[in-house]
């Protein structure tokens, strides 16, 4: 069976209640995120912690240096885990993350973290190009309440069809129970 990594996709304080940008059940998201991360560390599978932070302290979030740009503690990476600082959507954009899987001849992983409609999209797309195979874990992805020309679209339907597009052509998208079942 090919190499399997978790990659946790910007699970930060800026997204929790608390923080600058809150997103819709940012809470049970990362407690998901927190069981898969404990599966892979007890399988001693490889993990990817990916961190966003914008380069100007105008952004609406994720500052440079803040405190809402740090992990969230639910999620926290260990000493051996690298994590990956990123500033576009992206994460395989201008960051050491290629090289970080091929090193460890990882051809799959699976995704994690936030938000549904950008960074979690991002990287799975771009995954796909690259040639991975990838999973999403829906239930340990949060999105927040959209507006397009007037039009609130809200979180849990932006988080919808943007994993029905995953899951269409890029993912295997399932839930963080479809998951552990399948792979313990």
């Amino acid at each position: 069976m090919a190499k399997q990594a978790l990659i946790v996709v910007d699970i930060q304080n800026d997204y929790f209640p608390q923080g600058k940008w809150p997103l819709v059940g940012a809470e049970a998201a990362a407690d998901n995120a927190a069981r898969l991360l404990a599966a892979f560390r007890g399988a001693e599978k490889p993990v990817v912690h990916i961190r966003h932070e914008f380069t100007s302290d105008a952004a609406p979030f994720f500052t440079p240096g803040s405190e809402g740009a740090k992990l969230h503690p639910k999620v926290l990476n260990r000493a051996d885990e690298p994590v990956v600082l990123k500033h576009f959507v992206n994460a395989f954009r201008e960051t050491e993350l290629k090289s970080i899987l091929d090193e460890q001849d990882i051809k799959e992983f699976v995704v994690v973290g936030s938000m549904s409609h950008m960074c979690v999209d991002g990287i799975t797309r771009a995954a796909a190009d690259f040639g991975y195979t990838v999973t999403v874990v829906h239930d340990a992805c949060a999105s927040r309440d959209l507006e397009f020309n007037g039009v609130i679209v809200p979180a849990a339907h932006v988080h919808a069809a943007f994993m029905s597009a995953l899951g269409f052509a890029y993912a295997s998208v399932v839930s963080t129970d479809e998951f552990l079942a399948a792979h313990h």
